[in-house]
């Protein structure tokens, strides 16, 4: 990886400038349900403090369109992350200002402050210059390590750095967004094959250009999930009351002729559980994919493609995985997912290199208790997306190189 990390600069004494992504979900009483987001950083945040640092941190929360919304503060992340690192971590009452400027410079040498949201300030998505440079007098060094954000050019993952690089201050990945870029990295550069690639979710649209750019890498790519009716249907098939984006089966066709001239593999479901209704108590049916009735609807891969797929991902030595197969958070449609995520498993088991690509995919493999099976779980579904579809990340990109 030539992006620079913290193994490479000196942080003893430093206030280091760290963006993170702490963007939780809540419940309707303001409880943190799920702190994922919070702990992957930890090892980050341990290493900073254990060699002296003074650490800020920079986090966004919700779309308060750039004022301020109570429901939207960072006082529960802030609680959380002091619980999880054992030791006080203040919350500054905004990220800029007189204010914040006196808690910055008087933070000691292992402490912890934490801006409050960004996005209450409009500045930030529109990568203000002047509020990426306020933002800039919190820090000798910045570390980014937010890679669930590293695909948005705002001020906090692109502005500040260029602002602390003006000035020659060392501006790097935490070891999150390392690990992040080494796992990913490995995907495009060098896989160990058979590699397996497992694309799923609602739209073709959404992942045209992934899925023509693993088609040329991967010895097979597998598609699921509802973005499989929209091939279905560019084949000249009924696919019913199955969800379907309008224009999606002309991309869909664009992409099978693209396989067939180049000779890629690339597989679609040869059947499909239909439903009568989206329910937990909707009648179900396998049938041939090409035979979907017109009064029902595709919401899982059928058995004898759970079949066909688990094999050939158990057989592979690399696998990545992104979209579930189905509606999995409803229980008549869990099995495609299920099942997928348990051969992978089984591949990793089996030695295999096996990356879930953020976004559903994680939450399937949360759900069914497989993280630990995997051997890297993203923390970016639009990131990793990106960086898969081979664009440059601007929060990588802005980044000291080695």
């Amino acid at each position: 990886m030539s992006t620079k990390t913290l193994s490479d600069i000196n942080v003893q004494n430093q206030r280091v400038l760290a963006r993170v992504d702490y963007n939780v979900p809540l419940d309707d009483n303001g409880q943190i349900t799920d702190d994922a987001r919070i702990a992957e950083t930890l090892p980050t945040l341990k290493h900073l403090l254990e060699n002296g640092a003074r650490v800020v941190l920079m986090a966004h929360f919700g779309r308060p369109k750039g004022k301020i919304e109570e429901s939207m503060r960072l006082t529960p992340v802030a609680k959380r992350l002091s619980e999880l690192l054992g030791q006080d971590v203040q919350l500054a009452p905004d990220c800029v200002g007189e204010e914040t400027d006196a808690l910055v410079d008087n933070l000691p040498a292992g402490g912890v402050l934490l801006l409050e949201n960004l996005r209450f300030h409009a500045e930030e998505e529109a990568n203000d210059l002047d509020f990426a440079a306020k933002l800039a007098r919190h820090g000798d060094v910045y570390v980014n390590d937010a890679f669930g954000a590293a695909h948005r050019a705002h001020a906090s993952t692109s502005g500040v750095p260029g602002v602390l690089q003006s000035q020659g201050k060392p501006c790097v990945a935490g070891l999150l967004m390392a690990r992040e870029l080494e796992f990913l990295g490995q995907l495009l550069q060098n896989p160990k094959r058979p590699f397996v690639a497992i694309l799923g979710g609602s739209k073709v649209s959404d992942k045209i250009d992934v899925i023509q750019n693993l088609l040329p890498i991967v010895d097979t790519l597998l598609v699921g999930g509802a973005m499989a009716y929209a091939f279905i249907k560019a084949q000249g098939h009924e696919i019913g009351q199955s969800l379907f984006k309008e224009g999606d089966d002309i991309v869909a066709k664009e992409i099978l002729e693209l396989a067939k001239s180049k000779g890629y593999d690339l597989r679609l479901p040869i059947d499909i559980l239909a439903a009568d209704r989206d329910a937990e108590d909707a009648s179900t049916q396998a049938v041939n994919a090409d035979a979907i009735p017109a009064d029902k609807m595709g919401m899982d891969i059928g058995p004898k493609t759970i079949e066909e797929y688990s094999a050939i991902v158990e057989d592979a030595k690399t696998v990545l995985w992104n979209g579930p197969m189905g509606r999995f958070e409803v229980s008549p449609f869990v099995q495609g997912t299920f099942q997928i995520a348990e051969a992978v498993a089984n591949a990793g088991q089996n030695g295999a290199l096996t990356i879930i690509g953020g976004g559903d995919s994680a939450a399937a493999v949360k759900k069914f208790g497989l993280v630990d099976e995997m051997s890297h779980v993203s923390t970016g579904g639009g990131a990793s997306l990106e960086f898969l579809e081979g664009k440059v990340l601007p929060g990588v990109a802005a980044l000291d190189q080695k």
